[in-house]
């Protein structure tokens, strides 16, 4: 199945879808399990900074949800181009800083101790090109924490729709992510959350009858934290940092 757009909408036209999109998904107060499943590993990689003063670029913020999240973790800037939908979140989080504009035009350098971007890329036409803007807005050591659409797994649900010509859908898979982070990143991680999908293999992996009787041997939990390992969630993670001039990267966070 492809579902990909050919020809790419005017910058005009996906604002205005995206604005209709994070008005009906994302100023609600619950979200999804899938996304909190995103949230917590966000957060546990935050944690794991070790410190609450950090300065945070949550790119592609839609209606700002996550930045409300990520303000105990210091100075927190969102940046979209969905002008009606910013308009309210600064209303409603004032404390965050909210730019309503282009990311590609931003100019942010070596400014942000994080980046991070929640199903962005994927939306994104030229996609290295917007990694190494994420590159560009870190500070040397600096961290990228992405999310993204699974390519494998989204194209074996039976219940994913067409993109709407207005959108622009380039799903990643673990092969293509990597490729576009290693130019710019040292890859610390690359894992998956909550598990999906039921054509092809996925219909056997993901098999409630199978899974039922697994979950005698081995929890529910487990289980899904090995399909995760395996790469087979909704939604592809990637933790990646800036290096430090040449001084090596680390490898790990403690």
């Amino acid at each position: 199945m492809n579902a990909e757009n050919t020809q790419e909408p005017s910058a005009r036209e996906q604002a205005n879808y995206w604005d209709a999109w994070n008005a009906r998904w994302r100023e609600a107060t619950d979200l999804s399990r899938r996304v909190q499943k995103q949230v917590a590993l966000v957060m546990a990689w935050l944690r794991s900074l070790g410190r609450m003063d950090l300065k945070v670029l949550d790119v592609g913020c839609g209606s700002g949800w996550l930045c409300a999240l990520l303000l105990p973790f210091g100075m927190i800037t969102g940046i979209d181009f969905t002008e009606e939908v910013l308009d309210r979140a600064r209303h409603r989080n004032p404390e965050v800083r909210y730019l309503t504009g282009d990311f590609f035009d931003a100019g942010f350098k070596d400014e942000f101790d994080v980046v991070v971007s929640m199903e962005v890329i994927s939306h994104i036409a030229d996609q290295s090109a917007f990694i190494h803007k994420c590159y560009e807005a870190l500070k040397p050591g600096g961290y990228l924490m992405l999310a993204t659409q699974n390519k494998y797994v989204y194209e074996h649900r039976a219940e994913t729709v067409p993109p709407s010509p207005s959108q622009v859908r380039k799903w990643l898979t673990p092969r293509t992510l990597r490729q576009v982070l290693e130019p710019d990143f040292e890859i610390v991680e690359v894992t998956s959350v909550y598990p999906d999908g039921h054509r092809g293999l996925l219909r056997l992996v993901n098999s409630p009858r199978l899974n039922r009787l697994l979950a005698h041997v081995v929890p529910q939990a487990r289980l899904d934290a090995l399909k995760e390992r395996m790469l087979l969630g909704m939604t592809l993670m990637a933790l990646a940092q800036k290096p430090l001039g040449d001084t090596p990267p680390e490898v790990g966070l403690a």
